[in-house]
């Protein structure tokens, strides 16, 4: 399989006050054409660190960064954006708030992108093409959240990143979710990176897993391997603590 991305020991440190907090200690990984990559962990572990270093968000202090084999380390959002998109959690915030949906999806296609194709995309969403021409803050939550995915998916983007992008919906909306980017994994090509703290919904949607703890990856391997043979602690506490939350 292709490896279309990889970050190679990357290193970031924010200060705190008079503290300073090491968020990537020497993070390495890779992303395969095709592949779907959780990165999973308690809050503050780093997760949503790292997929800010990989969309050009933030810089990181050492490192770097590769697609398809070029370095882009230090390349703003505005330039990466041509092979990899983020998907926030507030998707509210994401869009213009008084801009129709058609015209933010819109921006972000090439100019080639058919109305055709945004309408049969949206459909793949279990979205009417009429909610277009509402406004952000006229949509649901989960309407709001797929019309995102659908700005992303348009963008002729290659990579996805998702950060925790289901974490502010309610269950039956989040289930739903995962369950539209399994289908349209299998229409369209694409490889995605998503970072949850729900070990659970990363088994469902994610082939390999990534597990951080202070800023380091302390485990990595394929979801079945980790689910069913764990070798840290650290993955055993999670798995666990999932499997009680489940119940």
């Amino acid at each position: 399989m292709k490896e279309i991305l990889e970050g190679i020991h990357l290193n970031k440190i924010f200060r705190d006050g008079d503290s300073l907090v090491v968020a990537a200690n020497d993070v390495s990984f890779t992303l395969h054409e095709g592949e779907f990559l959780g990165i999973v962990g308690e809050s503050g572990c780093g997760k949503s660190t790292l997929l800010r270093l990989v969309s050009g968000l933030i810089k990181p202090d050492s490192g770097e960064l590769t697609h398809d084999g070029e370095a882009y380390t230090g390349m703003s959002p505005a330039k990466t954006g041509r092979f990899l998109q983020m998907i926030f959690q507030d998707a509210y915030a994401s869009f213009d708030p008084h801009m129709r949906m058609h015209r933010s999806i819109l921006e972000a296609a090439p100019k080639n992108v058919s109305e055709e194709e945004l309408v049969q995309l949206l459909d793949d969403l279990h979205l009417e093409a009429k909610l277009l021409e509402k406004r952000p803050g006229e949509l649901s939550g989960g309407q709001c959240q797929r019309m995102s995915i659908a700005r992303a998916i348009l963008s002729g983007a290659d990579i996805l990143l998702c950060d925790e992008i289901t974490s502010a919906l309610d269950v039956v909306t989040e289930a739903q979710i995962v369950s539209l980017l399994q289908g349209i994994r299998q229409k369209r090509e694409f490889s995605m990176m998503f970072v949850s703290h729900n070990i659970a919904l990363v088994s469902q949607l994610c082939d390999r897993m990534i597990v951080m703890h202070d800023g380091q990856i302390v485990e990595a391997g394929t979801t079945k391997e980790l689910l069913e043979n764990p070798k840290q602690e650290y993955t055993k506490k999670l798995i666990a603590s999932s499997r009680m939350q489940s119940l």
